[in-house]
Order: structure tokens, then sequence, then C-alpha cells
């Protein structure tokens, strides 16, 4: 599997209610134009193993991937909402039914994760 392929690419928590219910807002604004996926499916193992060295845990944020970088957290705002927004012509992806997580549901969970959002950033360059 070459990642640059899928790209552009949404890695979620899909076991956050939270992070699930992001996820299927960029879904709906996106339209399509990127794939997105939950961090324990097995699709999102398999690109996360193509990415991230064997000894990193990418689960502590969101990640997105573009075909030069995988930023995560408060470094893949902008990007992400650049290429939302953005009229780039990507071919259409296969639909990947989106997880809703059970966890976080709390007011509580919730400032949490805006806040780890927040405090956590990465930027991993692809090879």
């Amino acid at each position: 599997m070459n990642v640059k392929d899928l790209t552009p690419i949404l890695i979620y928590d899909d076991t956050c209610y939270h992070c699930s219910r992001f996820a299927s807002i960029v879904k709906a604004i996106a339209g399509g134009k990127m794939l997105i996926v939950g961090h324990y499916t097995e699709l999102g193992r398999e690109i996360k193993s193509h990415i991230f060295p064997a000894d990193y845990d990418p689960t502590g944020m969101f990640w997105f991937v573009t075909g030069k970088a995988a930023y995560g957290g408060r470094a893949g705002v902008l990007p992400l909402l650049l290429s939302v927004v953005g009229r780039t012509r990507r071919k259409s992806f296969k639909e990947v039914p989106l997880i809703f997580g059970e966890q976080c549901k709390t007011t509580r969970e919730f400032f949490m994760r805006a806040c780890i959002l927040l405090s956590n950033s990465k930027k991993i360059p692809l090879d």
C-alpha cells in the first residue's frame, strides 16, 4: 500500500464520541474529497504502520495526512481546513463507514479533548 496514493487522510479516535462527531462533520463538509478512518480500524492500523515508527503511539490526537507530511493535533488544524475548503480535484474515495465511539461523552471529557488538541502538535514528514 502506498499511503501517498490515499491522501488526504483524516485519522480520528473512533472510540471517542466527540472525535467521531468531529470526523462526521469533516466528512460532511469535505464531500468525499478525503479518506476518513479510525485509529482502531483495520485500514487505520495499516495506514499508521506505514507512516509512524513502530515505537510511536499516534493515538493521542487526530492526524491529517497529506502527500508531504502527517500533521497531528494542533499542527493538523490549518492543513485540514485548507483541504476541506480548498478546490482540490482529488479522486473520490470509497465510502468508509464512520464508527461512533461511546467513550468521552460528558462535557468534562469534551473540554479535556479540546485541551489535548490545543496542547499536542506534531509534524512527521513522509518519505
